[in-house]
Formats: C-alpha cells, structure tokens, sequence
C-alpha cells in the first residue's frame, strides 16, 4: 500500500508540475481559439452581421412590394368604379368609339437607328 500512495503522489505533483509549467499557455490557447470561433464561427459576429445585411435587405424588398400592392389596388378600385378611366382604356387600348364617332388612326413612321442616313 505504501508504494501506491507514493506513486498516486508523485502522480499528482507532476499533474501539478505540467499544470504550472503549461497551464497559462494552454489558457491562452483556449481563450484564443474561443475567441476565433466566436468571430469566425456558423453563429458568430461576423455569420450575425451579414445575416442583420440580408434581413435589412429583405425588408427593404418587403417595403417596396407592399408599396407597390398598395397602388395596384388603388389601380384595381379606379379601374372598378371610374368610369372616365374605364372609357379612357376603352379608348386608348381597344381603339372604341361612341356611337357617331369617326376613328382615323395615322400610322407612325418606323424609328431611325442611329447613325443611319436621313431620307429627304
């Protein structure tokens, strides 16, 4: 029994020699490489700030789509119950007239590409 307590002592101390010889580099090791992985991680600082990027960038979409929605049920409540805008459209796109009316179309003449030579 006598062997085994110096053995399990000496044990110890040279745990402890290691621990004081190497403890604070592995410390420092330790709190580097926390560090790194808090920064550089899937969940990190760096991962969080362009995931905050993206959400601002959605919710910037977001914005514009609903401001856009809004004014095609605008669009949509004229085109219901307006009825200058509805004979306007009926007009303009499908060429309609009142009963009387006379509808001369002139045709436009094709547009010149640029740098090509003006007919006189």
């Amino acid at each position: 029994m006598g062997a085994r307590k110096l053995e399990k002592i000496s044990l110890e101390d040279r745990v402890m020699r290691l621990l004081r010889q190497y403890g604070r580099g592995l410390l420092g090791l330790l709190v580097a490489v926390m560090i790194v992985h808090d920064l550089f991680g899937t969940h990190g600082f760096l991962a969080m700030r362009r995931t905050q990027a993206e959400i601002k960038q959605v919710q910037a979409n977001l914005d514009k789509l609903n401001k856009e929605n809004l004014e095609l049920q605008q669009e949509v409540k004229d085109l219901k119950t307006d009825p200058r805008l509805i004979e306007k459209i009926a007009r303009d796109d499908l060429g309609l007239a009142r009963p009387g009316e006379v509808i001369i179309r002139i045709p436009q003449a094709p547009a010149q590409e640029p740098g090509s030579p003006a007919k006189r």
